[in-house]
Order: C-alpha cells, then sequence, then structure tokens
C-alpha cells in the first residue's frame, strides 16, 4: 500500500521516539537522583514541530535555599555544561533545521554549551541522547562526546537587567520566519535563530 503522506510516517516516527524516552527518562531516573523540575517547550516553527526537553535549576541553592554563583561557578567557564540539569537536554524537530548555519536533520539530538568567561558561549548539538550529567564536578565532559557533534553554533550573548531565577528555554517564531532558540539564567541570556529547511 502507497503512503499518500510521507509527511505523516516521518511526523509518527518522531513522536514515538520522543514518548519512548519520556517513558524511559522515569526508569533511568531510578538509577540517577534529579536534582531540578524538568519541562517540556514544543512549537511549531514553519511547518515543523521543534520540541526542547530539559531540566530547569534554580540560582538558589536546593539543599540550602542560599545563592549560589552561577556563571563560572555552578556552570564553569571553558567546561562543556548539559544546558540544563540531570539528563542530556532533549531536542526534537520533524523537520530539517539549518541552526546557525548547521544543518540539523529531522530527529533526536543533545543540546550542549560551552560558555567562556568573556561572556561568549557556543551551542553544540549532538547525536547522543539519554545520558545523564552527573559525574564528578572535575569531569564534567564525563558524558560528552565529541566524535557525535552535528555542529556548533556560536550564541548571541546579552546581559539581562533582570535577572532569571530558574534555567529557562524557549523556542519562538521569528517575524520574518523561522524561529529564536533563547537560553537564559540568572543576568545572562544566549540564543541563536533557526530556519526550516524546505
Amino acid at each position: 500500500m502507497k503512503n499518500f503522506c510521507p509527511g505523516l510516517t516521518l511526523t509518527l516516527t518522531l513522536a514515538l521516539a520522543a514518548t519512548l524516552f519520556l517513558i524511559a527518562v522515569p526508569a533511568m531516573a531510578q538509577q540517577h537522583v534529579r536534582r531540578s523540575p524538568h519541562e517540556t517547550v514544543s512549537a511549531v516553527i514553519d511547518g515543523s514541530r521543534v520540541m526542547v526537553v530539559y531540566g530547569r535549576p534554580y540560582t538558589k541553592d536546593p539543599k540550602t535555599g542560599g545563592p549560589r554563583k552561577i556563571w563560572g561557578e555552578l556552570i564553569p567557564y571553558g567546561k562543556i555544561w548539559r544546558t540544563g540539569a540531570d539528563e542530556a537536554t532533549l531536542l526534537v524537530t520533524e523537520k530539517t533545521l539549518v541552526i546557525g548555519g548547521v544543518t540539523v536533520p529531522a530527529g533526536a539530538y543533545t543540546l550542549w554549551t560551552l560558555p567562556r568567561a568573556d561572556g561568549t558561549a557556543t551551542l553544540i548539538i549532538n547525536k547522543q541522547i539519554g545520558q545523564w550529567g552527573d559525574g564528578p564536578r572535575d569531569k564534567p565532559n564525563t558524558y560528552y562526546n565529541e566524535k557525535r557533534d552535528v555542529g556548533r553554533v556560536a550564541l548571541n550573548a546579552t546581559t539581562l537587567d533582570k535577572p532569571v531565577d530558574q534555567f529557562t528555554i524557549t523556542i519562538d517564531k521569528a517575524p520574518a520566519g523561522g524561529g529564536l532558540l533563547t537560553l537564559a539564567f540568572d543576568n545572562k541570556q544566549f540564543s541563536v535563530p533557526f530556519t526550516v529547511s524546505k
């Protein structure tokens, strides 16, 4: 029997993959301890569903309630960060995206971030998914495999007037078409535009 709607098969496949991943997360969580709330953000951008599943740490210490120094301490400069908390931050797209010049085929990926002391940061899109980031603090790259990278993108950096208490990722439509992926935490915000490949 012919498939008269090829896009439907891909959509169902990605939805199934994302669902299976989300079902598997509680099983993985039994072997690891989640320290932060988790959220799923999703948007349809130019006909493509784009979804991110991530952990949302706070600026306050979860044990003491006291303030934490985020940039340079909780999130070290010059080291790979899992762009959230606990298990890897998951990006799922049902169509090919071009993120800051990097082509990202339909599928599921992990988003990593490399922040630097000069205020710049790089977004890393990686094929390996499901890994946890609770390795030793002196070995933050333990769960990151550079050989699985799809590509790296320079993020646009902004200093916020009003700090963001809880790490937040948003996916928004851009007025001129395409979308904008934004990461905000404490006094910093990083963003990158993306388009949907036709």
